[in-house]
């Protein structure tokens, strides 16, 4: 008993193991629009895996481009800190010599 498939109800539905389609004779050559094919949505699939593997990388490097900023902003608070307390520091030998002169003058 050997029977073949049809259209609709084909012998299998794996499309490996049926038979390929002939082209037709009665149309030319290259007259057929092209198959569709997946290409784009597989690459869009691809680079949006990509993309998402890429994400805790990408999320890594933001932090870490914050955390050096932070530590570049509190680098200069302490040189702006350190730069007060030494003005005042000098401000404050300024007045001692000052004073010290004033009181070699007076005697």
């Amino acid at each position: 008993m050997n029977i073949r498939g049809t259209i609709d109800r084909p012998l299998t539905h794996d499309p490996k193991k049926q038979a390929p389609m002939k082209p037709s004779t009665s149309e030319p050559a290259g007259s057929a629009i092209p198959d569709f094919t997946s290409h784009g949505a597989n690459d869009s699939r691809q680079n949006r895996t990509r993309e998402m593997q890429l994400i805790p990388e990408a999320l890594a490097r933001a932090h870490m481009h914050e955390q050096l900023h932070q530590a570049e902003r509190e680098r200069r608070a302490v040189r702006l800190a350190t730069a007060r307390r030494m003005q005042r520091r000098a401000e404050r030998a300024s007045l001692r010599a000052r004073r010290a002169l004033a009181m070699a003058v007076m005697q």
